[in-house]
């Protein structure tokens, strides 16, 4: 839920944002706010500190661009053993939207690890929580220094951003191995408008729209779906895992906040050229 006060904040001149700076650390380390969000998503379940070799955040210490931020989950699991990583949360605690996107995995995601760019309000601690097949919870999380993200003007004109709404590229990275994981990029063209930012020329705001949620697909089956928010950066851009068994076309859906949907899809041919051979599938 959006706070009056934060948009108040949001819109202050540069020089009081600034200012602002030194209680944003500050309050990062006050566990009010994670409190709040951990009784909202996972109630009293215990939630495990998790090692290196079981997750892992990438993130920098302090972000160049707060309304750019790069964000890596990795985990040390392979899906599809008897232990694999069925849902994650990336969460930033001093964010507006904090709960900035929901992974959910299956056998074929190869691989729990999503590479993705968020906005970052406040100095505050990133984390991500890792739901394992056996219903436990283990966290990871990292300290990043960056503010007034989720207020920043967009980075495209209106008018060019408008006239390229939910046009997708995917790419898929490196050699592409039968039964092997392999990795692919999503390019979403989308503002992602936070509902944050003001016009500087109207000096209103400009209304959130988001994509909300992600579904891919490989072969006809599910790979990969994410439900994702306004801290999520402007034109989403994910790299995830898949597992080709066989030729097919790798799918995405996306989903945005007026409901609007966004299709694309790429058709994977067998053989040890595979990587060679992608190209667009009929009607993306």
């Amino acid at each position: 839920m959006f706070r009056p006060d934060l948009l108040r904040r949001c819109a202050a001149p540069a020089l009081l944002l600034a200012a602002l700076c030194v209680a944003p650390g500050a309050r990062a380390s006050d566990p009010e706010a994670w409190n709040r969000i951990r009784a909202s998503l996972f109630q009293d379940r215990p939630i495990e500190e998790a090692s290196g070799d079981l997750l892992r955040i990438d993130a920098p210490n302090r972000a160049e661009d707060a309304a750019v931020v790069p964000i890596g989950l990795h985990t040390g699991i392979e899906q599809g053993t008897q232990r694999y990583v069925q849902k994650s949360w990336l969460i930033i605690d001093q964010n507006p939207s904090p709960v900035a996107a929901t992974f959910t995995y299956t056998a074929d995601s190869g691989r729990a690890d999503i590479e993705t760019r968020v906005r970052v309000n406040e100095y505050t601690l990133i984390r991500v929580v890792a739901e394992l097949n056996d219903g436990s919870l283990h966290m990871v999380s990292r300290f990043v220094k960056a503010s007034g993200g989720c207020s920043a003007p967009a980075g495209k004109d209106p008018a060019e951003a408008a006239a390229n709404l939910g046009r997708m590229k995917v790419k898929v990275d490196g050699d592409v191995e039968l039964g092997k994981p392999t990795l692919a990029q999503l390019m979403i063209s989308h503002p992602n408008d936070s509902g944050l930012a003001m016009d500087q020329l109207s000096r209103n705001y400009t209304p959130a729209h988001f994509v909300r949620e992600l579904q891919v697909s490989y072969a006809g089956k599910p790979v990969l779906t994410a439900e994702v928010d306004i801290s999520i950066s402007e034109n989403p851009n994910f790299r995830f895992y898949f597992v080709p068994r066989s030729a097919g076309e790798l799918s995405v859906e996306a989903i945005d906040s007026k409901d609007l949907r966004f299709r694309t899809a790429v058709h994977l041919d067998p053989g040890t050229n595979m990587a060679a051979s992608v190209r667009p599938a009929a009607g993306s």
